[in-house]
C-alpha cells in the first residue's frame, strides 16, 4: 500500500478541486486529515454568508485525505453534514477528519469544521469504500 507521505503527495499535487478552492491539507496520519481555507467573497452565497458548499467541500477534502491514508484507495459511499454557524468572508475554516471504524472494505468517519475562533461550524459523517487498490 502507499505511504501516507505519499497520500499527502497526491493529495496536495493533484486534488484540482482544493487547489482551485484554496483548500490546502496541512496535516495527515492514518485515519486523520486536517484542511483549511480562507473563505473569499466567491465562496459566498446570495444571502452573503459562506455557501453550504463551500463548507461540505473543505469537510470532503478532510474526508478523502483520512479515508487514503492508509494508501488503500478508498471512495466516499455516502457523506452527510450538519450545518450550524454561519461565516463569511475573512473567516478562516478548518475541517477535521478522524476514523471512527475501519474495515477491510468500508472506513467511517467524523468530520468537524470550526472557525478561527474555534466555534463549531458544521459537523459530518462519512462512509467510505475501501478499493482493493493502492492510493
Amino acid at each position: 500500500m502507499g505511504t501516507v507521505k505519499t497520500v499527502f503527495e497526491k493529495i496536495k499535487a493533484g486534488d484540482l478541486y482544493a487547489r482551485h478552492n484554496g483548500i490546502e491539507l496541512v496535516e495527515i496520519k492514518p485515519g486523520y486529515a486536517k484542511t483549511t481555507m480562507v473563505v473569499h467573497e466567491h465562496h459566498l452565497n446570495a444571502v452573503n454568508v459562506t455557501h453550504g458548499a463551500t463548507v461540505f467541500g473543505l469537510a470532503d477534502v478532510a474526508f478523502a485525505a483520512a479515508s487514503n491514508s492508509h494508501g488503500q484507495v478508498a471512495l466516499a459511499l455516502n457523506m452527510n453534514i450538519s450545518l450550524v454557524k454561519a461565516t463569511a468572508t475573512g473567516a478562516v475554516l478548518t475541517a477535521t477528519a478522524t476514523e471512527d471504524k475501519l474495515t477491510n472494505r468500508t472506513g467511517l468517519y467524523r468530520i468537524v469544521v470550526e472557525d478561527e475562533t474555534g466555534d463549531l461550524v458544521a459537523v459530518a459523517e462519512g462512509l467510505v469504500f475501501r478499493k482493493n487498490q493502492t492510493v
